[in-house]
């Protein structure tokens, strides 16, 4: 009689556990009757009862797992997914790159303005003509 009694005191306890992981995993749309914090309190209060119950009334009826936890196929998504942040849109990075590059441009073009005008207004000031034929154009 003692077997049997410590047979059903483990296979309360595997039903709890059960019943607990159950609860613990389960999305929020998928637990009905009383919030998740009580079904775990009503499990672990009461073992037997509370694991019966939370397999009774506390999952949706369609919330059963699959017999598979991966879907089919080779485990990839069958459309491209969208990027998370704009660091990761390549799109997004090769507009960053192509911005950069033009004002680059544009910077070292004003440069190159700024620099032949001072040149020229200091031979203007020492009293030469400004040299036009050893200045590359940009």
């Amino acid at each position: 009689m003692a077997r049997l009694y410590v047979l059903l005191f483990l296979a309360q306890i595997v039903l709890a556990v059960c019943a607990l992981i159950s609860c613990l995993s389960a999305e929020e749309g998928q637990i009905r009757a009383l919030p998740r914090v009580a079904w775990v309190l009503i499990i672990l209060f009461f073992p037997l009862v509370g694991s019966i119950a939370w397999f009774v009334a506390g999952r949706e009826p369609g919330s059963r797992p699959s017999r598979t936890a991966w879907p089919v196929g080779n485990g990839f998504a069958e459309r491209p997914r969208r990027p998370l942040a704009p660091d990761d849109d390549p799109e997004f990075l090769r507009s960053v790159r192509d911005q950069s590059r033009q004002q680059d441009a544009e910077l070292f073009r004003r440069w190159e303005e700024d620099l032949r005008r001072r040149e020229d207004d200091l031979r203007r000031s020492e009293g030469e003509p400004p040299r036009e034929e050893d200045r590359p154009e940009v």
